[in-house]
């Protein structure tokens, strides 16, 4: 048994799964750090999906011409941002209840993407399958394959870190951009804020729905970003409930990081590496000499989350003005 492939092999599979959930943890973050409890994660993830999928198949003539991956992930993020500018004005404007509306954008999301995908492709649901332009191809980094047979190094850069798609990379380099966005610029401060002492900012003259409008848009951006993955680079297409609860997973991640950038990274991280782990059941049984129950393996970052929740809501503490609607003083 090569132990170092065996082991890339899996953290290779860690890091393209984790992508999803690191950008929808990162989503949340933005929105509940401005206050705004954000249960529609997974809706979100599931509409730009479908849209960014549906989109990417289409012919763009001198564009296009075989699809466009790109012109499918934008359709895929303003289909995240009309829900969650539809969440806004539920939850800011109109000051109803965030955890209701999440949970419409939820159902919406469900019911809509399979009743236009039949409409549309006739398919059972689903888009059709996604080639050449339509869908996210891997990255070679320099020097890649030239490294590849240098000891140790040459297989954790060829196998590891290069052959992502483009996605992936932006995905990690949102972890230092959204750490610096917070707590190193005036938008930051001010957004930390709204969700700690609103009343304050409205004081100091900032308007707190804007700020809590501008923290919904980020989120639907990222969620769109996450959507369009999940349909363009992990898969090459859509499917009926692709998301499988991602969304909630990334919300059980963000509790379990507290709210916090890099602990968000690291909690997606081990939640991707389940979902490696149960893909290759063969390397437990060959490692471990016992056979695990495929399905067990499967369940276990839903098992994850459920500890999670039901052990770290208590300790964890949650933005102080978090779900509650601001009504500025007269």
């Amino acid at each position: 048994m090569d132990v170092l492939n065996d082991l890339i092999t899996v953290l290779n599979s860690t890091l393209r799964l984790s992508t999803p959930l690191l950008l929808a943890c990162l989503a949340g973050l933005f929105s509940e750090r401005a206050g705004i409890f954000d249960i529609g994660l997974e809706g979100k993830m599931l509409c730009a999906a479908f849209f960014s999928a549906a989109v990417a198949t289409v012919h763009i003539p001198w564009i296009a011409p075989t699809g466009s991956v790109w012109v499918g992930m934008a359709a895929g993020i303003f289909a995240a941002l009309t829900l969650s500018a539809l969440h806004g004005i539920a939850s800011i404007t109109f000051r109803g209840n965030q955890l209701i509306s999440g949970v419409a954008i939820n159902f919406l999301a469900t019911g809509m993407t399979v009743l236009i995908a039949q409409s549309w492709f006739k398919q059972g649901g689903r888009t059709p399958s996604l080639k050449g332009n339509g869908r996210f191809n891997p990255v070679e980094l320099p020097f890649a394959e030239s490294l590849k047979d240098v000891p140790v190094f040459g297989p954790i850069y060829h196998g590891l870190i290069s052959g992502h798609t483009i996605l992936v990379y932006i995905a990690l380099l949102m972890v230092p951009l959204t750490w610096w966005m917070l707590y190193r610029t005036r938008f930051g401060l001010r957004l930390r804020a709204v969700g700690e002492a609103p009343e304050a900012v409205d004081t100091a003259g900032v308007s707190v729905m804007q700020l809590r409008f501008a923290a919904v848009g980020i989120c639907g951006v990222l969620c769109g970003i996450a959507g369009a993955y999940l349909a363009t680079g992990l898969q090459a297409g859509f499917v009926k409930d692709m998301t499988a609860g991602r969304g909630y997973i990334a919300l059980a991640a963000l509790i379990f990081a507290k709210w916090r950038p890099w602990y968000a990274l690291m909690a997606c991280i081990l939640f991707g590496f389940l979902q490696a782990i149960a893909l290759r059941p063969d390397l437990i049984e060959a490692y471990l000499s016992f056979k695990v129950q495929v399905q067990l393996l499967d369940v276990l970052p839903y098992i994850l989350t459920v500890i999670i929740l039901a052990g770290f809501v208590g300790k964890a503490t949650p933005p102080r003005a978090g779900g509650e609607p601001y009504v500025k003083e007269q």
